[in-house]
C-alpha cells in the first residue's frame, strides 16, 4: 500500500522516527500510516545504511557525495541559522551534533558568531526566557489543544489548529482550517487518532469550539470526545498558562514560520505546516526538553481509536436519565439543567459527598453536580 502523497517525506521521516523506539509495534504503526510492512521495513533498511538520504527517492540525489568540502564552521553555523532564523547557539550546536559534526564551539560562541554577523535581534532574544512548568509523567497523559489566532492569507483566512502532546511536546496536528466549527476540529481530530490513538485527557480553553464560556463548557464536540473515551477539562479563564506549552508553541509557530511569510491560501499554508512540523518535532532541539527533539520522548498511544462510539452503559447502582432538547433532565418531579451539548444521551445520577446533592455523569465523566434541596 503506498504512502500518501501530502508530506511523503515528512511521514517517512516521522514513521522511522516511531519505529525506532523500544517496543514499537510495527504492524499498527504501518496501520496507522497506511502503509504495508514490506514498504515499512524498505524504508527502515535504508534509513539505517544511509539515514535521511536514505529515505529520498533513489533517483533524486545520490547516497554519497565524494566531491563534498566542509565548509568552515563560522559558514556551517550561519547556515543552519539561515535555514532556522529563530534558532538561537544552543539549538544550532545540539543539532549540528545531532548531524553528525565534531570539535564544535560553544554554544556562546555560536551565538557570538550570530550577534557578530547581524543574524540576533537582541529585543526579540530577551523575550524568551524559560520558565519551569508542570509536566506530565508519560505521553498521551494530557494533550494540549487550541487555535493559533486567524491570519490573512491572499485568499480568505487561516485558522490554525495545534494539538500537543504534554510530556513531548510533540506536535500531533498542526493543521490549516478554514473555519472553528466543530466538524472542522472534529474530522482532523480523527485523523490524529487514528494515527497516534487516543490521550487519557485532553485540554482546550473555553472558547469556540470546545465551550461558550466558563459556565458553559460543554458542546456537541467536547461531548463527542467524552464518548471516544476521552477525559475533557478546560483551562481556567484568564489564566492562558494554564496551556502553557500550546501557547509556547504558538509564539515559535509564529517566530519560524508565520513572520514574514505570505500564503496564498490553505494548500500553501498546509505545505508549509507540514514541512515545519517535521523539523519541529524530528530536528528543533527543545530547551524544556534539556535539548532533545520532541520525537525521541513521544511514542503512539496503546488506546486506538474507536471506529463505532461504545454504547453509553451505567452501573446498577446509577440512575438514569435522558438529555432533552433544552439541555434538562427530570428527577423527583424537578427539572435540572445539564447541558444541550447532551441531547438525547443518557446520563447517570451518583450521590455526592454532600447530603443532598447528585453528581451527573456523562461516560466516565461528571459533568455537573445538581442541589435536591431546591424548593
Amino acid at each position: 500500500m503506498p504512502w500518501q502523497e501530502v508530506s511523503t517525506m515528512s511521514l517517512r521521516k516521522e514513521f522511522i522516527m516511531l519505529a525506532s523506539q523500544d517496543c514499537a509495534n510495527i504492524s499498527e504503526l504501518c496501520r496507522r500510516f497506511g502503509i504495508s510492512r514490506k514498504t515499512a521495513y524498505k524504508w527502515l533498511g535504508r534509513y539505517g545504511k544511509a539515514g535521511d538520504e536514505g529515505l529520498q527517492d533513489r533517483s533524486r540525489r545520490p547516497h554519497r557525495s565524494s566531491n563534498r568540502i566542509p565548509e568552515p564552521m563560522e559558514q556551517l553555523a550561519l547556515s543552519m541559522r539561515d535555514a532556522h532564523p529563530a534558532w538561537g547557539g544552543r539549538k544550532i550546536k545540539r543539532r549540528l551534533e545531532d548531524l553528525g559534526h565534531e570539535a564544535l564551539p560553544s554554544a556562546s560562541t555560536l551565538t557570538e558568531i550570530l550577534r557578530r554577523n547581524g543574524r540576533l535581534d537582541e529585543t526579540e532574544s530577551a523575550k524568551h526566557k524559560a520558565w519551569q512548568r508542570f509536566e506530565h509523567d508519560a505521553p498521551n497523559r494530557l494533550w494540549q489543544m487550541d487555535f493559533k489566532g486567524h491570519f490573512a492569507m491572499s485568499a480568505g483566512r487561516c485558522h490554525a489548529l495545534t494539538v500537543l502532546d504534554d510530556h513531548s511536546r510533540y506536535s500531533l496536528r498542526l493543521e490549516a482550517c478554514a473555519n472553528q466549527k466543530g466538524d472542522t476540529v472534529q474530522t482532523r481530530l480523527t485523523e490524529a487518532f487514528r494515527r497516534y490513538g487516543i490521550p487519557e485527557r485532553m485540554t482546550m480553553d473555553n472558547g469556540s469550539p470546545w465551550g461558550s464560556d466558563a459556565y458553559h463548557p460543554y458542546t456537541p464536540l467536547t461531548a463527542w470526545l467524552i464518548h471516544v473515551g476521552i477525559r475533557v477539562s478546560h483551562s481556567r479563564p484568564y489564566h492562558p498558562q494554564t496551556q502553557g506549552k500550546d501557547e509556547r508553541f504558538h509564539r515559535t509557530l509564529s517566530a519560524e514560520v508565520l513572520k514574514g511569510h505570505v500564503f496564498h491560501d490553505l494548500e500553501h499554508c498546509q505545505r508549509r505546516f507540514d514541512e515545519w512540523r517535521t523539523v519541529y518535532n524530528l530536528e528543533r532541539p527543545h530547551e524544556a526538553l534539556g535539548m532533545a527533539v520532541p520525537a525521541s520522548r513521544y511514542r503512539p498511544s496503546d488506546r486506538g481509536f474507536p471506529e463505532r462510539l461504545p454504547p453509553i452503559e451505567y452501573g446498577p447502582g446509577d440512575i438514569v436519565r435522558k438529555v432533552q432538547a433544552k439541555g434538562e433532565i427530570h428527577y423527583r418531579g424537578l427539572v435540572f439543567k445539564v447541558s444541550k451539548a447532551f441531547h438525547g444521551y443518557p446520563v447517570a445520577l451518583r450521590p455526592a459527598s454532600e447530603d443532598g446533592m447528585m453528581k451527573v455523569f456523562f461516560c466516565q465523566q461528571c459533568i455537573a453536580q445538581i442541589d435536591l434541596r431546591v424548593s
